[in-house]
Order: C-alpha cells, then sequence, then structure tokens
C-alpha cells in the first residue's frame, strides 16, 4: 500500500526522465483519492492513456525501469484493463482509452481533470469526482463501493454523472454497461446513499433493456 503521494509522484518523475515522446496520464480510482486525502492509502495506480501510441510507449517505459507485465485479474473480468506493471511497491494498472464494453475517457472528462504534474515529457491529470465515482461502478470490488460513498459525502455533481451517462450511451451505443452501473447504484442506494438521479437512470437501463428485446426478436 502506498500512503503517501509524493511516492506516486516520484515514480511518475522517473517514467518522465525514461520518455523521449510525448505522453498524457488521466488518473482515476484510489490514486486520486490519496491525493485529494479522501483516503489513506492506496494499492494501485489506475492510468488511462489515450492513444495506442502513448500506450505502448509506457508499456516499454515501464519495462525499462524494471517493471514486470502481469495478466489482469479476475477482479477486473467486467473491465478492459489492458495490462498491469509490478515492481517492489508499485502496481500500475493501464487502460487504453476504454474502461468497460464501450465506455471510455471522453472529451469532457479530459476537460474536468485537473492537471497536477506537468514535466518534459510526461502530464499528469486526475479524472474528476464524478467520473472516479461513475469508473468505480463497474468493478466488483466492495472497497470501491466504500470509496463511491466517499466520493459523494466529499461532494459530486449528479448532473455531470448523468450527463456523461447519457454522453456516452450516444457515443458507444445502448450497451450493457448501464445495467452494470444500475445495479452498483442499487447497492449504494440501499446503504443509504441518496442518489437524485436515480429516476433517471432506471429510465436508461429500462431502455437498454427494451432496445435488446427488440433486437433478439430481430434476430
Amino acid at each position: 500500500m502506498i500512503s503517501e503521494f509524493k511516492k506516486i509522484n516520484k515514480l511518475f518523475e522517473e517514467i518522465n526522465e525514461s520518455l523521449n515522446k510525448k505522453v498524457y496520464f488521466f488518473i482515476i480510482g484510489g490514486t486520486m483519492l490519496l491525493y485529494h486525502g479522501i483516503k489513506p492509502a492506496t494499492k494501485d495506480i489506475d492510468i488511462i492513456i489515450e492513444t495506442e501510441e502513448e500506450f505502448f510507449i509506457i508499456q516499454n517505459t515501464l519495462r525499462k525501469i524494471g517493471f514486470m507485465a502481469k495478466l489482469p485479474t479476475s477482479e477486473y473480468k467486467k473491465m478492459e484493463l489492458n495490462q498491469i506493471f509490478v515492481r517492489e511497491d508499485f502496481r500500475i494498472d493501464l487502460f487504453k482509452k476504454t474502461v468497460f464494453k464501450g465506455f471510455s475517457l471522453s472529451d469532457t472528462m479530459k476537460k474536468r481533470a485537473q492537471k497536477i504534474l506537468e514535466l518534459g515529457y510526461l502530464t499528469v491529470s486526475l479524472c474528476s469526482n464524478e467520473d472516479v465515482f461513475l469508473f468505480k461502478t463497474f468493478t466488483e470490488r466492495e472497497g470501491d463501493l466504500e470509496d463511491c460513498i466517499a466520493l459523494a459525502k466529499k461532494g459530486i455533481y449528479w448532473n455531470v454523472i448523468l450527463d456523461e451517462l447519457r454522453s456516452q450511451i450516444k457515443l458507444s451505443g445502448n450497451k450493457i454497461w448501464i445495467t452494470w452501473v444500475g445495479e452498483r447504484f442499487d447497492i449504494l442506494e440501499e446503504r443509504g446513499l441518496v442518489i437524485p438521479i436515480m429516476n433517471e437512470l432506471n429510465i436508461l437501463r429500462k431502455n437498454y433493456f427494451e432496445n435488446y428485446g427488440k433486437r433478439k426478436k430481430l434476430n
């Protein structure tokens, strides 16, 4: 577990020193929560990289500085985690733009992200509370539900989450991921979290099931 963000910051500086082309990191997960003091420690660094070129550059760079590649574990079976890299206390989870069944890093997410580090070749930005909340609804880990509740207590704009969900449906098509988000929202509501957009979310997943039924009849 990593309990000090400055340790992660030093890793980013080390990565930068081994780069020779510009790369952009968009950080989701526990690292973002650690930076903002929402949780005391994190066991991994979740990074979304937008382009294939940057993705391969980072894979090669991490190997060069001593990281070993590992296969994603079963807890990520619903996510499109492309690669895991491990070195001593560090574990880096790399996503190549798409996180789950068409749900991906969008232009609006990039605009909301907070730039925290800009080095010679590496730029690091933290995704917003709202977007990290959404990303955490795609895992089956109990800790991510707790993080969602912590983010909500810290303060999130529910209308931003709803707008992003609607936008992602338009971008990716009416895909199954909306039902998974809905299931996690159900659990969060059962645990006492007040979700003002629940009615709108129910409409979105109802639309998915109706469209799915129509497709089944056509086939």
